[in-house]
């Protein structure tokens, strides 16, 4: 799943980003109003993790533009604002929840998952595919119902093909939700990501194989 993370504080956002990432989350960070409203206008994701106070403009703002979508992705609002007013204010502009600062990585990661088992979220949370089952709330993965460890790439291409079983996905399309936008991807790095998590479902006896449609893109077929 991907998060954009709008947070000015260079320090904070890359301490919640490196536990993120550590969590299975692909993660965009924009630094400003500016920076956020060009990533929402071009990407799309599937949570917005929003300060409130930035350098050229309001996070309210944002939430306005966001919730103006007809399916907005859920809107965290993380703010030393900490007033009864400000919170309020957020939750009626369409805010799903408010986490004020100082705040634990472990609990912003609590709340993040429990947004993203709400039942009005689009994207299921519990995937299955022959003798493999995939949470993508609590980011854990089961092979006949025992629970394995598989490192975040792998498990953030996992759970994209697994949404798309027996489709294929194309490169562009895995490209643009594994990586950052901020990065460059290397000519090399989705084939590479993409043998790891073959040599994974083959040491872990998975029955769902990964096929390559050449020039198109990648299928996971239940077998």
């Amino acid at each position: 799943m991907k998060i954009l993370l709008v947070e000015d504080n260079a320090r904070l956002s890359e301490l919640i980003k490196e536990a993120l990432v550590h969590d299975g989350f692909v993660v965009d960070h924009a630094p400003s109003f500016a920076n956020a409203h060009d990533m929402i206008q071009h990407f799309q994701y599937n949570l917005v993790l929003l300060d409130l106070t930035l350098p050229d403009g309001d996070g309210l703002d944002i939430i306005k533009y966001l919730t103006k979508n007809k399916s907005p992705p859920p809107i965290l609002v993380m703010t030393a604002r900490a007033g009864l007013d400000d919170r309020i204010k957020g939750l009626n502009l369409g805010a799903d929840d408010y986490l004020v600062k100082p705040f634990a990585t472990e609990e912003l990661i609590a709340r993040c998952r429990a947004l993203l088992r709400r039942p009005g979220n689009v994207l299921g949370t519990i995937l299955t595919i022959g003798n493999i089952e995939l949470n993508s709330a609590t980011r854990d993965v089961f092979i006949n119902t025992k629970r394995a460890n598989i490192p975040p790439k792998e498990l953030a291409l996992l759970e994209h093909l697994m949404r798309h079983a027996g489709q294929i996905v194309s490169r562009e399309h895995l490209e643009a939700s594994l990586y950052t936008s901020q990065k460059d991807v290397s000519p090399n790095a989705l084939e590479a990501t993409i043998s790891r998590l073959r040599k994974w479902l083959k040491s872990n006896n998975c029955t769902p194989t990964l096929h390559t449609s050449h020039g198109i893109g990648y299928v996971l077929i239940p077998e």
